[in-house]
């Protein structure tokens, strides 16, 4: 399920987006305030998708949460498309905004992108929504100053500064998404990751015997990197074992691309490195 931000009244949208701090929890039409306001309605909205997925949110769930009807939220948010937009603004503002970069641009890096993959795991319904037309929200300016203060250290030119964000967003979002559909698909399945593999591998050794004869490279890869896991610290955690190796590929690919800025910032190769990166 994807969701594209900024589908509703785009007037509205922004206008809600960046209220005053003054004016916040005042209603945004006509008529009496029935002791509800926007901040309240974000935050039940927040509720419901953290517990129940993007799926389920409606403006009839979110009032029925507040005991209300949903023609009761109006008055405040004029649609779902502009407390999707409201919502994801929110909760972006739980991020961090300050790292110091005192040892450097790279552990600074490092931190923020541990703090949005907590953060995505948190929120997991984040990632359903669109990064191709961005919310534009205060909260999410913020989070694009934070890493072009970080990313300045590095003495990156503009435009290839630019590309590095890109890079860095899409690549903890996506890492975060396999992580958060690992812990999703066994509830909304019924069958764990074990019990999915073990059932898989067995057919698959029935219908393909020839297997690692077909795919040689793949199989010796496979043989030698389970032996390698099961030998790793924290092998035996209680955490799913392909969260887990979620977990560990994101560090080690966040590693590979702070090498490659590195190497780019070092060499003044940048722009014909990334020359090829979307822009955010």
């Amino acid at each position: 399920m994807v969701v594209f931000a900024g589908q509703g009244d785009a007037r509205r949208s922004m206008s809600l987006l960046w209220r005053p701090a003054e004016s916040r929890g005042a209603r945004t039409g006509p008529g009496p305030k029935p002791g509800l306001d926007v901040d309240t309605i974000v935050a039940a909205g927040v509720a419901v998708a953290d517990e129940q997925g993007m799926g389920a949110l409606s403006m009839r769930a979110v009032g029925a949460r507040l005991g209300r009807t949903a023609m009761a939220l109006y008055t405040y948010v004029p649609s779902k498309s502009e407390l999707v937009d409201l919502m994801h603004d929110r909760v972006l503002g739980e991020l961090p905004t300050e790292y110091p970069t005192d040892a450097g641009w790279r552990p600074a890096v490092t931190a923020w992108a541990d703090d949005v993959w907590a953060f995505c795991l948190r929120h997991p319904w984040v990632l359903q929504v669109s990064q191709a037309r961005p919310v534009l929200g205060p909260n999410e300016y913020a989070q694009m100053e934070t890493l072009v203060r970080i990313l300045g250290a590095a003495g990156l030119e503009p435009l290839h500064t630019r590309r590095v964000i890109a890079v860095l967003f899409q690549f903890v979002r996506g890492m975060a998404r396999v992580a958060a559909e690992h812990r999703q698909a066994a509830p909304d399945t019924g069958v764990s990751d074990e019990e999915w593999w073990a059932e898989r591998s067995a057919l698959l050794m029935e219908v393909a015997p020839d297997f690692a004869g077909r795919f040689p490279a793949l199989a010796a890869l496979e043989s030698r990197a389970t032996l390698a896991a099961a030998a790793e610290p924290g092998a035996d955690d209680a955490a799913p074992y392909l969260e887990r190796e979620a977990e560990e590929a994101f560090r080690v690919g966040l590693d590979v691309i702070l090498d490659g800025i590195d190497a780019a910032r070092r060499t003044g190769s940048g722009g014909a490195v990334l020359a090829s990166a979307p822009t955010p």
